[in-house]
């Protein structure tokens, strides 16, 4: 199915569970990624009793490209928002990495109180700056001549990622790609949104530390014990940082790149989910 986004943008969902009178959770990726990261999540999910709306965000999977100059946080927030008004409760939030920044700035500066919690997964407005620029230059590498084959793009991953567990192009990868006119297979992604975002990275990160001070609601933070992105003295000033704010470290989980599958922080997020009280049913 199809939400509109902000500014005409089609965002393309996927939906699991009947809720049982839950509230929903809305999922949004990490940069680079698509919605089908969330699916093995969004089957638990559904064993718990929550109804799930997993989104691919602008510019990312079978949502809609936007011009270069809006790919910021706030117009991925914009996105979020826009779903989360076609959902008959405020829901709990979870962003990873990309899809948290926008969840962040959208609930601490652009609308308060759009959400029934904000779940963000290994990302704080606070990162390290040489794990910012391997992911980027890794996503950037290959944006122009592609791949020949799922197993090019697959042993691309392994040679970024050395420790992680090799997993096959059978697995997921096929869905991350797509093949271009002249036979290259290339992410699911749109180049532009990297070089916009390169612009105003500067702005964007404060944008999201000043979003992080206003934050009043239930809020959790799960770092992958293995990140490069997150430092846990940096996961433990946005603990300071935000009154009452929860925190899980995943031992073994690194940050999440394309190919992942997100299911490793889906323990975490539950027991945070079922911690929660139901939000009032929107007018």
């Amino acid at each position: 199915m199809t939400f509109d986004g902000s500014g005409g943008i089609s965002i393309a969902a996927s939906l699991a569970g009947d809720g049982h009178g839950r509230p929903p959770v809305l999922l949004a990726h990490g940069g680079g990624q698509t919605r089908r990261t969330w699916r093995r999540t969004m089957q638990q999910l559904a064993q718990h009793g929550y109804r799930s709306v997993a989104i691919d965000m602008r510019g990312h999977g079978e949502s809609d490209w936007a011009a270069p100059d809006q790919y910021g946080f706030a117009d991925f927030g914009k996105d979020i928002l826009a779903v989360c008004d076609r959902l008959d409760h405020r829901p709990h939030v979870i962003g990873a990495s990309l899809g948290g920044l926008a969840a962040l700035v959208a609930e601490g500066a652009l609308r308060p109180g759009s959400f029934a919690s904000l779940t963000l997964v290994d990302v704080t407005p606070e990162m390290d700056p040489d794990g910012v620029s391997r992911i980027v230059g890794f996503m950037n590498a290959h944006v122009e001549h592609g791949f020949a084959s799922y197993d090019e793009a697959a042993e691309a991953i392994a040679d970024y990622m050395p420790n992680r567990e090799k997993r096959g192009a059978s697995e997921g990868l096929k869905s991350y790609l797509r093949l271009d006119p002249d036979q290259r297979y290339r992410w699911h992604w749109d180049p532009g949104f990297l070089s916009g975002m390169t612009g105003r990275r500067e702005k964007d990160y404060a944008q999201t530390k000043a979003a992080a001070g206003t934050l009043k609601l239930p809020v959790h933070l799960v770092r992958g014990g293995s990140s490069d992105l997150i430092s846990l003295e940096a996961a433990q000033r946005f603990v300071e940082m935000v009154p009452g704010a929860h925190f899980t470290d995943v031992s073994g989980a690194g940050h999440m790149v394309v190919g992942d599958d997100n299911h490793v922080f889906s323990r975490a997020i539950i027991e945070f989910l079922e911690s929660q009280s139901e939000p009032e049913t929107i007018a």
